[in-house]
């Protein structure tokens, strides 16, 4: 498969991007005026990311991730795009979030600083990062995250509960900006793969979400199958129960709904998705879901 001239093919293209080093405040902690001014002191250059609520373009000449303000969890270093699906998702105090695919915790910890570390979270993830999710929690003071290590797609609220709000940012094939050497090591077997195992998350994640509840589905990646083509299968199955609904971003492009003789629901250019070489940012998908 050759991806580059895929992407022209899809409306977009391959660039190299270098990516700003991004972090978010942590306003758990302190308020987002005085960890700048915290920061500031340390001789850290901060530009407001203006798509982001809490996020920072940062640069200094030491390690931004072996700071006495790092270690203590006034910030964490989180890529700009990668902030974006739990501000679509908006969760508020009093409400229960699942995370379905929460390690290491940047989404994660995300969440609960919108919830304010109120009511409940919950934090599921099957691989071996859940330490290290644990650890994040911990050193960014979350207090209303339950963590469990558990595959997603066989995890059932007990008795007969709904999330107001669920996060999928399912695990993909990731995309080039990230990945060093991304063209040489992948696949449309890899790709189909993770596709997959999409669908059986969003299933899973659909049935744990309450009538009148938001679920937002994300993925680095950029290819259909894993993006446009999970959503219209979605809305395929699921038609009488979910609907397609306006993310309100200001950043990023229309879902693609017509492609190699694909013709999509239209509904799906409702979607994000994050052209690297446009938006200065990974690849990115992000669609939000509404249970009727």
């Amino acid at each position: 498969m050759n991806f580059k001239k895929r992407y022209e093919e899809l409306g977009g293209k391959y660039e190299e991007v270098e990516l700003q080093t991004c972090i978010r405040f942590n306003t758990l902690k302190d308020t987002e005026k005085n960890i700048l001014d915290r920061l500031k002191k340390r001789k850290i250059s901060l530009t407001k990311v203006p798509f982001l609520k809490h996020g920072y373009y940062a640069s200094a000449d030491f390690s931004l991730g072996s700071t006495a303000d790092y270690l203590l969890g006034y910030y964490y270093l989180q890529e700009a795009a990668a902030q974006i699906p739990v501000q679509v998702l908006d969760p508020k105090s009093g409400e229960l979030v699942v995370d379905m695919c929460a390690s290491p915790g940047g989404k994660t910890t995300q969440i609960a600083q919108t919830m304010k570390n109120n009511e409940q979270l919950i934090a599921l993830d099957v691989s071996m990062r859940v330490e290290k999710l644990k650890n994040n929690l911990e050193r960014l003071g979350i207090t209303n995250c339950s963590v469990y290590k558990r595959d997603a797609r066989f995890f059932e609220l007990p008795s007969g509960s709904k999330a107001d709000k669920v996060l999928l940012d399912a695990p993909c094939s990731g995309n080039y900006v990230i990945e060093q050497d991304w063209f040489g090591k992948r696949t449309m077997e890899d790709i189909k793969a993770c596709a997959k195992v999409q669908r059986e998350l969003l299933s899973a994640g659909i049935k744990n979400l309450k009538k009148g509840g938001i679920l937002v589905y994300s993925t680095c990646s950029l290819e259909p199958e894993e993006n446009e083509l999970v959503i219209d299968w979605a809305l395929k199955k699921y038609g009488e129960e979910i609907e397609l609904v306006d993310t309100k971003l200001t950043i990023g492009y229309e879902g693609i709904v017509d492609f190699a003789g694909f013709k999509l629901d239209k509904r799906i250019k409702l979607c994000r998705r994050f052209w690297p070489h446009k938006t200065k940012t990974q690849g990115f998908f992000v669609a939000k879901i509404k249970k009727k």
